[in-house]
């Protein structure tokens, strides 16, 4: 299927490593240019980028950004935007998942989680709505949430699943909002997936077997395979598509 993503510029957080990564790599492959940001591991993020470049001669960039800073996020755009000439595409990919029950709850550990995952999305998809509608052009704003905004956590993520709650019904407002514009915005609920985020969980035999117990199609994902619906939403093939999200969680999260 030709998903049209050729010329089409995106900006993807946390996309050099985890699902980040294997959303800009099938990006690049379907000929898009990537701004990918990153906090850590820089020299493993521009080899990354700079393979992807070799590879398939795209122009990819490697920004960093701490998430948590708003100076951060608005250089972030910019950036991303100067470099690669606009943005046609934003993936709100990166999140945190610390564990903590909320009777132990640290009030830091709460507030970082919402500003990674719930407020640094907001100001990029207000940053990249205004250079949509000033370019007058049509886009697509993806934000990653998790089967836990529908679910709840019950092993200590009850932070993380109020921000991933809050990042569903903001997506659902910006939709109706962003529509007259032309700009398409919708949710990806992802499950367990095997990613650095969840390397320590996965570790352990028995936290895995726990896992894949709640999974009816009984086995983890591999982050490509994720990314293979989120490129479809960010795709002219999902035109008619907005204020959604799409499940791909094995089974884990049916509605």
């Amino acid at each position: 299927m030709d998903l049209n993503l050729s010329g089409k510029c995106a900006l993807v957080t946390g996309g050099s490593s985890g699902l980040g990564m294997a959303i800009t790599k099938r990006l690049a492959e379907e000929g898009a240019c990537v701004a990918a940001s990153y906090n850590l591991k820089e020299k493993e993020a521009k080899q990354f980028i700079e393979s992807l470049n070799i590879r398939l001669g795209t122009k990819c960039v490697a920004v960093k950004a701490d998430l948590q800073n708003k100076n951060d996020l608005n250089h972030l755009f910019d950036v991303s935007c100067k470099q690669l000439g606009k943005i046609d595409i934003l993936i709100n990919n990166a999140g945190i998942w610390p564990s903590s029950y909320v009777k132990d709850m640290q009030e830091k550990d709460f507030e970082k989680t919402i500003a990674i995952d719930l407020e640094a999305p907001f100001l990029l998809c207000k940053k990249m709505i205004n250079h949509l509608i000033l370019r007058k052009s049509k886009g697509k704003i993806l934000n990653v949430t998790s089967q836990a905004a529908f679910c709840g956590s019950t092993t200590g993520h009850a932070h993380y699943a109020a921000a991933k709650g809050g990042l569903v019904s903001f997506t659902i407002s910006l939709a109706r909002e962003a529509a007259q514009y032309g700009i398409n915005c919708n949710c990806i609920a992802p499950g367990i997936m095997m990613t650095p985020m969840m390397a320590d969980v996965m570790s352990s035999v028995k936290q895995r077997e726990y896992y894949k117990s709640r999974i009816p199609l009984g086995r983890i994902a591999q982050p490509d395979e994720v990314a293979s619906a989120v490129l479809f939403l960010v795709s002219d093939k999902s035109d008619y598509i907005t204020g959604a999200t799409i499940d791909v969680s094995g089974g884990m999260l049916m509605r």
